[in-house]
């Protein structure tokens, strides 16, 4: 069994995939590494002496400055490791034409069985969504759900009700970050029906939310302000019937991989997600991009320190100017509240093995394979183009994985060290990236992606591909099972 995982020749750090005692001898790097300590899982350990001053390196780029000198063997984590990133940047365009898209062996002929929708997408799924435009009616929304949901059990995939607290009190950006999130969400093809619930008085009205869906994409979509009728509960109930006789006879076909849109995420990332999880869903970015289909990355603080390898792969000077300007005011975001922009990683992380934020950088643009990045959409926006899409939301699980949704993903792919189990509206494959989580968290975790530690990427690769296409195809993800279903929305400006 492999113990541990030297990445790049050029890295001065390996990573331990199992826990190691001092003295262990190990083969790593250019001569073998007499641990000088005891290194958990997912921890790192220099398997060269590093000059207190010089740059410790993995994934063949710096992490941060070592604050000490370290002997070969010793422990390197947040007693003598900081980053280097100070809020400041200059990034290059590489002026090279398109980038080739490189089809991974796994993906021929490859597909899933879907649903059509009018305008061309495929969903994933045939559900009925409620959506209310502010909190005040979000136990309205969910009462509904319910209902119709017995009501309707069998006949559509299921009806569901995501509540939240925002719609009113709200200004500005903030308002319109709150309506473009939850017009996008509302032509979303995995949704056969839509009910945008209202309470009248709100600041998120109706019109203006109606007035960001296309009219092309508002044949399935009712809406009912709750102060304008007398029984509200019934009169939504009604409007769900209709949508549910409109769109239940909609059948499965069978659909290639180029129709999904796959959005990634990682939450909860160790020392490993970097080594397992996080390739592994870029090999399958790699599939669905180079069949024809859309890949979504989003948390934009989670780029940090490794953005210029995303922009290498700018497709045109215009997207590349576009993802520098998403970047750089992500974080004069941070700046402007007074945060330094590498406050991650988070406790979890840091527990885990993760010591600064290029670190878990490097780790997480892995997810977006070698795509082409093809466009920057705001918060709010949806993925047109196949390809890679940079989306701007922040790095909380729940924030991002909903705007990962309201872009358009099908499916998600969220990768996880510690383990969460979170649900969003499209169906969310939770892949472990340690074995030893898979086997504890059998609830929570869809795939082990430990497995390529010994197995290696191909076997693991094909597994995941088998998985991804039977959950696209109607075979529930954990957290549907475990009812798992929720939006956050991104709160980013001033409540009255």
């Amino acid at each position: 069994m492999k113990k541990a995982v030297h990445i790049a020749p050029t890295d001065n750090v390996a990573t331990a995939v199992a826990d190691l005692g001092v003295g262990e001898v190990l083969g790593v790097g250019e001569a073998p590494v007499r641990l000088a300590m005891p290194i958990s899982r997912g921890h790192k350990f220099a398997v060269a002496p590093i000059a207190q001053g010089a740059a410790v390196t993995k994934f063949g780029f710096p992490i941060g400055i070592a604050t000490a000198a370290i002997a070969a063997g010793e422990h390197v984590h947040s007693h003598n490791l900081v980053t280097a990133l100070d809020g400041n940047d200059a990034f290059r365009f590489p002026g090279a034409d398109t980038p080739r898209r490189e089809a991974s062996p796994i993906i021929a002929h490859r597909g899933f069985h879907g649903y059509l929708r009018t305008d061309g997408r495929v969903g994933t799924r045939n559900e009925i969504w409620i959506i209310p435009t502010v909190g005040c009616v979000g136990n309205l929304a969910a009462r509904v759900a319910r209902i119709a949901g017995v009501r309707h059990a069998g006949r559509v995939d299921g009806v569901h009700a995501f509540k939240h607290p925002f719609g009113c009190s709200q200004l500005g950006d903030d308002l319109a970050h709150t309506r473009a999130l939850l017009a996008a969400l509302a032509q979303h093809p995995n949704a056969g029906g839509v009910l945008i619930v209202g309470l009248g008085c709100e600041s998120n009205q109706l019109g203006a939310l109606f007035d960001l869906i296309p009219a092309e994409r508002r044949a399935h979509i009712r809406a009912l302000s709750a102060q304008a009728v007398e029984d509200d509960e019934a009169a939504c109930l009604a409007l769900v019937d209709e949508l549910v006789a409109a769109c239940a006879d909609t059948p499965r076909s069978e659909r290639p991989l180029s129709d999904l849109v796959l959005g990634v995420k990682c939450g909860g990332s160790d020392g490993l997600s970097g080594l397992t999880a996080n390739p592994l869903v870029g090999r399958m970015a790699d599939a669905v991009a180079a069949a024809g289909g859309k890949v979504l990355l989003t948390e934009i603080p989670e780029i940090f320190g490794a953005e210029q390898i995303l922009m290498d792969r700018a497709v045109s000077r215009t997207v590349f100017d576009d993802a520098v300007a998403l970047v750089r005011d992500f974080k004069h975001y941070f700046i402007r509240h007074g945060e330094p922009v590498s406050e991650n990683p988070s406790p979890g992380n840091i527990a885990g093995g993760i010591t600064t934020l290029e670190e878990k950088s490097l780790g997480a643009v892995q997810k977006g394979g070698k795509v082409p990045l093809v466009d920057v959409q705001r918060y709010g926006g949806v993925a047109t183009r196949p390809g890679l899409t940079l989306l701007e939301a922040p790095g909380n699980d729940a924030v991002s994985s909903t705007a990962l949704t309201a872009a358009g993903a099908t499916i998600i792919l969220f990768t996880t060290g510690r383990g969460t189990p979170l649900g969003f509206p499209a169906p969310t494959l939770k892949i472990a990236s340690n074995s030893a989580l898979a086997e504890r968290k059998k609830g929570w975790i869809d795939f082990d992606a430990g497995q390529v530690l010994d197995g290696g990427f191909d076997a693991a690769s094909t597994a995941l591909l088998d998985l991804i296409a039977a959950t696209s195809s109607g075979a529930p993800a954990r957290a549907e099972s475990n009812e798992e279903r929720d939006i956050a929305i991104w709160k980013s400006g001033v409540t009255l």
